[in-house]
């Protein structure tokens, strides 16, 4: 019997964590089997942040940058999602199409990918000496939509690189068809159009921000969703070519922002470019009918989740062309928190964070010396202010997920409504900042809307 105790116990650790990393992609973790069995060794190299370098953040803080598409390693019912679990669920949500939420605005949306190429700097994430190259999609108000299809959330082959980072495929899961007919012509009705930029969680990619964005857009805003390359988990580029995570292991938060915030000021220009009549995609892809119209460089305001709320600050900071900003639910890093600002910001915060519990939103709320506000939003989670608040539920047959599961990740609060908050309460802010259409939603506790609280 000796010689069986060995492989026995070795049988038992790989059930473990095998079962640990299921969890891990359950939860849309897309994490090592070593990590998700709790490995803390192996997390430098999947998430580019080591214990000692986050500055302030705490690894089993949800609202941290490592944890901006992964989970507590220490969930009690990980050891519930047995293989025969798993493959029940698999079984019965094959084939799974995903849907959205839909815009809650009057107008119809339109969108566009441009690929823009800054010759200026290096990718400090790549060998050698290659410019930096982002992805962003413009979401706008439209007219006509008829003939225009509607964009993927993300495209064919970055998307099944997504699904399979999650132990998904396409012919498992099909991702949704979003509200944003390609190439439609701008609603140059409403002349030109302020101004709102988007940076998401650390390794999280641009789509992320998609619900957001595209109600805001319907709403009457141009927003641009920005993938940061090489720090997205893929970024997909014209000629298929993907790009993927490169971040070295142990890369420093604040230099992470540093060159989110460059990217953001890139992103700027060329947008200036387009109010000018010029096209800055590196191909000169086709542009929708109006755009150039309609850029208003003297609205622009910028919001962002996680590690992406952060990068609104540095920002800001780098660049005083971005008038008011948002934070939804990141924590912050670097000098920026610790430098006045004078134009106004939002503090959106989940259930369980605020400045009450975390140092850096204190310090940062002490140096807004412009309009401030600090919102909460009941019931929801770090993910509530992702695509990940929509996506994950519906997926949780075909990954064995408990409804206790979800709502340690994703909160108590319905995903539309979600959505639906977050997006009337942005607008709120940016209109009354940007448009000085002043917003009594921004007064003080709402009957309409009683998942808000207001921290004074």
């Amino acid at each position: 019997m000796k010689h069986r105790r060995p492989r026995h116990r070795r049988q038992v650790i790989a059930r473990a964590a095998g079962t640990a990393s299921a969890l891990a992609v359950a939860l849309g973790a897309g994490m090592t089997p070593a990590m998700a069995a709790g490995n803390t060794a192996a997390k430098p190299a999947a998430n580019g942040f080591s214990p000692d370098q986050t500055d302030q953040a705490d690894q089993n803080t949800p609202w941290a940058p490592t944890n901006d598409e992964a989970v507590s390693q220490k969930s009690p019912n990980a050891k519930t999602l047995s293989a025969k679990t798993l493959a029940a669920g698999r079984a019965n949500a094959a084939g799974l199409q995903l849907t959205m939420p839909a815009p809650t605005g009057k107008y119809s949306v339109g969108m566009v990918g441009l690929h823009l190429v800054d010759k200026s700097r290096t990718d400090p994430y790549v060998s050698g000496s290659k410019p930096r190259e982002l992805m962003v999609s413009l979401w706008y108000p439209a007219t006509n939509t008829s003939g225009h299809y509607q964009g993927p959330w993300m495209p064919s082959i970055s998307g099944a690189h997504f699904l399979a980072t999650r132990g998904l495929s396409p012919q498992q899961v099909t991702l949704p068809k979003t509200a944003g007919h390609v190439l439609a012509p701008v609603n140059t009705k409403l002349g030109k159009l302020p101004v709102l930029l988007y940076s998401t969680g650390l390794h999280s990619d641009r789509a992320m921000g998609t619900a957001l964005a595209q109600d805001l857009a319907s709403r009457g805003y141009l927003v641009v969703t920005v993938d940061h390359t090489h720090d997205a988990n893929e970024v997909q580029f014209p000629g298929n070519r993907l790009e993927v995570n490169t971040m070295p292991a142990g890369a420093h938060s604040s230099d992470t922002l540093k060159v989110r915030a460059a990217d953001i000021k890139f992103v700027i220009n060329q947008l200036g470019t387009l109010s000018k009549g010029g096209n800055p995609d590196a191909g000169k892809a086709t542009l929708p009918s109006g755009l150039t119209k309609s850029v208003d460089m003297s609205r622009i305001g910028m919001f962002g989740w996680s590690l992406g709320g952060a990068a609104v600050a540095t920002s800001m900071q780098l660049d005083s062309r971005i008038a008011a900003g948002a934070n939804l639910d990141g924590q912050f890093f670097g000098s920026a928190q610790n430098k006045d600002l004078k134009r106004p910001f939002m503090l959106f915060s989940s259930g369980s964070h605020n400045r009450n519990n975390d140092s850096s939103w204190r310090t940062m709320w002490s140096h807004l010396k412009g309009y401030r506000v600090d919102i909460k939003l009941k019931g929801s989670a770090h993910l509530s202010f992702s695509d990940n608040e929509w996506m994950v539920p519906q997926q949780a047959p075909l990954l064995g997920m408990s409804q206790w599961q979800l709502q340690q990740q994703y909160g108590t609060i319905d995903p539309t409504r979600a959505v639906k908050v977050q997006s009337v309460y942005l607008a709120a802010f940016f209109d009354q900042e940007l448009s000085k259409k002043h917003s009594t939603l921004l007064d003080g506790p709402s009957t309409k809307y009683p998942e808000i609280s207001f921290v004074r």
